[in-house]
């Protein structure tokens, strides 16, 4: 039976580090912060001057009725309004910080997320092919996600907190005594202890509960996704079997969860009733004995209410603050991978334009003894040299697994070699930059990938700067015109994710006319012709013959056909040369390159 689960990132510890990691992009706007800070300090000032308005309103009310009539009405009437006025400028404090502290924290989300974005793409290409994206992308969207969530609840609702206990307590303690200070304070540690280990006890069930939601979600939409393979199988009790089982699972997790969840509120639920019949058993005996008025009676109990209402969430917070803590340093993680292929400092442009050139420029490739391996135990490619002379075409044969399309992820330089060195027109390709470097190549891969976007638009990224005119143009030469105008959308029509939605032969078609519209210096062709038929195919060489003529050009072929024409022809097996020469050269040797010839035209 299948099964499938993907566990929360467990977080044994806060690590306070993270702050430091996101504080450099929050004080860029050092004064938006401070007017923002003080805005809280504001806010906090009022709320917690509100309970005594309110108390000046209930002594007024119970106080004797002495004097006139009028005084008794407008007395209460100004303190009410005064309230009101309190209550309206917490409120707008908290707008008017909000509103601040939101757009700091928004544009370090946005420089964070595209510093982030940019670092992957620097990355080296054994980076990528060892990524698990799924997990990659969680990564970023929780690392943004934490220090969103981090910004509000520590700046809007931790740290505001702490200000008004603080001011609470001393208030309590100047005006009332010693024992009010003592109960609130020792209340609030007694429940933020009981919220923290509670919520480290719960924090088990949580997970389990997660696992088990993703498990099932993952073994429906995987029956889901076959059910063809169900029905050819008659397997629909199996599957709904398989699925109660899981959800079997996910309930007896659930009501754990529901369980610790009703100990962690009722626990802090006692600890709140326990701490206010304290203070007001106490502050009802000061008020019998005429110690304090009614008003000091209403004050402490508002101030009570006021202190535990945002502790409320302290267990939720506490545990979204750790994992926020956790994924922002993940975030940061990804940053800190540095590229194995790096530009080495003041790196040069590779400059392939002649003076007073203004033709298409040529370029000559040499591969000088060059030695590579993916893994140091299983060497690839090994001791290599030849060379492709400016304007001409040479390919690349040899079995399956002899370093053929390694040459071109090192030309490329995705990799560095770890010997030799290749040129173009002389220039090392490890001294110049990576940007100009593969400007300069164009490539039709044997897999080829598109973007969920439009056939247009997915033509026109060899060029984005293209116009319609060139695109189209590229387009005929690739030989897409017939098929474009077949399609009801036309150009319009979006080929689907990763291109799903056209053939293999297709998709070739537009990576050829992709890089016809990038128009460079040198070419590549993985494999171009692999998935056409064999009339496309003549359509596509004929394409390529058009598009190679004054460009130097490398074939990675396995269809020895579609290279006879080329003007050198490298074999390779087990990472070395063992032939080379033209086709009938190579031919008349009766070597590897004549059994394979003999072996496709049989």
């Amino acid at each position: 039976m299948r099964r499938s689960s993907y566990p929360d990132q467990e977080v044994s510890s806060i690590n306070w580090q993270a702050f430091k990691l996101i504080l450099p992009y929050l004080f860029e706007y050092k004064k938006r912060i401070t007017f923002a800070m003080s805005c809280l300090v504001f806010t906090k000032v009022a709320s917690v001057y509100l309970p005594f308005i309110l108390k000046d309103i209930v002594d007024t009310l119970d106080a004797n009725t002495t004097g006139t009539e009028s005084a008794l009405i407008i007395v209460p009437l100004g303190l009410v309004a005064a309230y009101g006025l309190v209550r309206l400028s917490i409120v707008v404090f908290a707008e008017i910080r909000d509103t601040l502290f939101g757009r700091v924290t928004e544009r370090a989300i946005r420089r964070i997320g595209l510093k982030v974005f940019r670092h992957l793409h620097s990355l080296d290409l054994d980076f990528h092919l060892n990524r698990q994206t799924g997990g990659l992308s969680r990564d970023i969207d929780r690392g943004t996600s934490g220090i969103n969530f981090l910004m509000r609840f520590m700046v809007f609702n931790i740290v505001p907190t702490l200000l008004e206990i603080v001011m609470v307590v001393t208030i309590l303690f100047v005006k009332y005594g010693i024992w009010y200070a003592v109960i609130t304070l020792s209340s609030i540690v007694t429940y933020v202890a009981y919220s923290v280990f509670a919520t480290e006890l719960r924090t088990r069930y949580v997970r389990a509960a997660n696992i088990a939601d993703s498990s099932s979600n993952t073994r429906a939409i995987d029956s889901l996704l076959n059910y063809e393979t169900v029905k050819y199988f008659t397997n629909e009790e199996f599957e709904a079997q398989a699925y109660d089982q899981q959800l079997s699972t996910w309930e007896q997790a659930k009501i754990k969860n529901r369980l610790s969840l009703f100990a962690l509120n009722g626990g802090q639920a006692l600890i709140i009733a326990a701490a206010m019949t304290a203070m007001l058993a106490l502050a009802a005996n000061d008020v019998a004995a005429d110690v304090m008025t009614l008003g000091d009676f209403v004050l402490i109990n508002a101030f009570m209410m006021q202190l535990f209402m945002p502790l409320n969430f302290l267990g939720f917070v506490y545990r979204e603050i750790k994992g926020s803590l956790a994924n922002i340093e993940n975030l940061f993680g990804l940053l800190a991978k540095a590229p194995k292929v790096q530009d080495v400092p003041d790196a040069a442009i590779l400059n392939l334009a002649e003076q007073g050139d203004s033709t298409i420029n040529e370029a000559s490739i040499v591969f000088n003894n060059i030695a590579f391996a993916y893994n140091a135990k299983r060497p690839i490619i090994k001791g290599i040299s030849f060379n492709v002379n400016a304007g001409e075409k040479v390919a690349v044969v040899g079995q399956s697994g002899s370093g053929k399309s390694t040459l071109v992820k090192l030309l490329f330089r995705f990799y560095d070699v770890d010997s030799g060195n290749i040129k173009i027109n002389g220039q090392d390709i490890s001294q110049v930059s990576q940007q100009s470097l593969r400007s300069h190549i164009g490539i039709v891969p044997q897999d080829t990938v598109l973007f969920n976007d439009t056939l247009f638009n997915n033509v026109q990224y060899g060029c984005p700067t293209a116009s319609e005119d060139e695109v189209l143009k590229a387009i005929d030469l690739a030989h897409l015109s017939e098929f474009i105008s077949s399609l009801p959308d036309g150009l319009e029509t979006v080929v689907g994710e990763r291109g799903l939605k056209l053939s293999g032969g297709e998709k070739q078609r537009v990576a050829i006319a992709r890089t016809i519209l990038k128009n460079p210096q040198v070419l590549v062709f993985d494999e171009a012709t692999s998935s056409l038929d064999s009339h496309s195919e003549q359509a596509i060489l004929t394409a390529i013959n058009e598009v190679t003529k004054s460009r130097t050009s490398l074939v990675i072929a396995h269809r020895l056909s579609t290279i006879i024409d080329s003007d050198n022809i490298i074999v390779m097996n087990h990472g070395e040369i063992v032939e080379q020469g033209n086709h009938q050269q190579l031919l008349a040797l009766e070597g590897q390159y004549s059994k394979m010839w003999q072996l496709q035209q049989s």
